[in-house]
Order: structure tokens, then sequence, then C-alpha cells
């Protein structure tokens, strides 16, 4: 049994169009059976490695969709979730990569990504499809699908948006890292996980967009928060300000549908004293993977820097494991 650190936080298909068609023909009966059969021949084994915040939720929309599920974690009560889900809790990741079709990963950081995969090769099926849904640097994403592919494996990078909600929902957006022919192994089971499964490029590509995103991510929410604490200061009302900015050319996803103050728009952490949501930890560890990236390829990112910096205040200050959007309040 391999020792794996727990997840801090941490995904369309082919054969979805047939069950579309199914389901939209079930007064047949005949055509209903063989819409079930072809639901179960679609189903694939999964070993699922690492059952936190994230990939808790994302197992068990697996096992809702009717894969076989064997998941391993080193927590316990994590273990007994997945069961409550639907999953089959297994002793290692080993075990859980033990006759599997397809291994999904969700964990910490790299190095973690990097032990896991060592640990698995010597199980692995050789047609098995390695899919790491951790978001980490480029580098290592880049050195473990190489590593796989001397092993004769084929592995992508899909790492995630989308939270702990979508992760609950299924509802998550993938952008994966990877050949054309890995991409199309990995999209049937990354859909019964996700509203969106998109081809970013070749392996490490997935971790790129993602650093990407959640700069901009991390920025946007802070100029948010700014415009928010200026409004009020200014005599306006929250709700007349966000009435205007979310239609007009401030609008943002961190406005509209993560508005960072309670009351105000779709109901988000800020709701819930920010608890939930993205942590402000989670999005500092995806700023310092930004930086790295930046310095590494001499790219210009000051109003990144200037985001990694006010988050690193924030957690430093005792505040990581609320929602981001809790930024607000050093403001």
């Amino acid at each position: 049994m391999i020792v794996v650190p727990l997840p801090l936080a941490g995904g369309a298909r082919g054969g979805r169009d047939v069950r579309t068609g199914v389901r939209s023909v079930r007064a047949n009966p005949s055509r209903e059976r063989e819409g079930s059969k072809i639901r179960r021949e679609n189903m694939a084994r999964i070993g699922f490695i690492g059952l936190g915040n994230m990939g808790g939720g994302m197992a068990a929309n697996l096992a809702k969709k009717g894969h076989d599920v064997r998941a391993f974690d080193l927590s316990v009560d994590a273990l007994d979730k997945a069961k409550a889900a639907g999953c089959l809790p297994v002793a290692s990741a080993q075990d859980a990569a033990d006759g599997a079709e397809a291994i999904v990963t969700m964990l910490p950081a790299g190095k973690h990504v990097a032990e896991v995969y060592d640990a698995l090769f010597a199980v692995a099926s050789p047609s098995v499809i390695l899919i790491d849904c951790s978001t980490i640097d480029v580098a290592t994403a880049k050195q473990v699908a190489t590593a796989a592919q001397a092993k004769g494996l084929v592995a992508v990078d899909a790492p995630v948006s989308g939270g702990i909600g979508a992760a609950n929902a299924g509802t998550l957006t993938f952008m994966v890292g990877g050949s054309a022919e890995a991409f199309d192994r990995a999209q049937a089971i990354l859909a019964d996980m996700g509203k969106a499964v998109i081809h970013a490029g070749a392996n490490g590509a997935g971790q790129a967009a993602k650093i990407c995103n959640n700069m901009i991510l991390g920025a946007t929410m802070i100029a948010t928060c700014e415009a928010f604490v200026l409004a009020e200061k200014l005599g306006l009302d929250a709700q007349a300000f966000y009435d205007i900015a979310s239609v007009s050319s401030g609008q943002s996803w961190s406005m509209t549908t993560y508005a960072p103050l309670p009351g105000i728009g779709p109901e988000t952490p800020a709701d819930h004293d920010y608890q939930g949501g993205f942590a402000a930890a989670l999005m500092l560890k995806d700023l310092r993977l930004a930086m790295a990236a930046a310095k590494d390829t001499g790219a210009d990112t000051p109003m990144g820097a200037k985001a990694a910096e006010r988050y690193e205040a924030f957690a430093e200050a005792g505040q990581g494991g609320l929602d981001f959007s809790a930024i607000i309040r050093t403001l």
C-alpha cells in the first residue's frame, strides 16, 4: 500500500448521444431494451484514486452512471462516503488500478501524481487509459505522460473547473491534454462527470489551460470585490450596482455567477459565510503554478502576480479555508 496524502479538493461523451437517442424513444419497448444493452456495454471498471472534496463527488457521479468504481483514499470517512455513493472501497491505489479499464486520479500536487503513477505502472492493464484530473505543474504532467508512454500506456491530463458544487452535480468542465486518440478514449469517462470536455492540445496543455483560466479568475474576483467596495463607499446600493454591472461591460463570471456579497445574484458561498466553494488556499496553489510557469516562459503577468500576493497574504492570515471570494474581507 502506497501512502498518498489526501486531496485538498480536488471531470461530451460519444456514448451520451446514444443515450439521448434512447431516451427519446422510450415508448418503444424493443428500442428501450436495445438502449439498456448499449448502456451496459458502455460501462467500465474505473479505478478512482483521491476522494477529497472534488474527487468524492466525481467518483460518486461515475458510480451513479453505472460504472464499476473501485475507489481508494487514505481517509476512512472518504471511503465510507464513496461506498454510500455506490463505489467499492479498496485498500490501496494498486487495488483500485487492478483490472481497471480507466484510472482517474485527483491528488493535491505533481509529486503525488508522480508517486502514484510509479506504483500503478506495475499493475495497470496495457489497455488502460490514465486520466489525471489533479491540478499540477505542466512539466510534471508531461513527465508522467512520457513515463506512461514508455510503459506502453496512454495518459491524459484533465484538470477541472467548477468547484465542489459542480463536482457533486456532475457539471464540471474538463480541459484535456493528450493525443487525439487518448482524448477520444478519455472523453466518454469524463463526460459522465461534467458538462463540457474540451481537447486543449498535447500532454500538458490541459494543465496550461487550467492555470491560465484560474489566473484570470483570481484577478477578476479581486477586481470585482474592489468594485463592490468602491460602489458602497460612493453610496451605491449593492443590488443596484450588480443589476447594472451584470449587464454592462463590467460583467464577468465573478460578478454574475459568483458575486462575493451575500444576497446578490445567484446563491454563492458568500450566502453561507464563505464556507464551501473553492478554497482560497486552492486559488493560491493555482496562482503559484501560474507564476512559476510565467517565470519559466518569460511571460509578463503583473496582474496575476498581484493576485497571487493578495491570496498569499490572505492564506497566511489563516483564511485559506474560506472560499476565495472571501478576499473581499481584506478590502
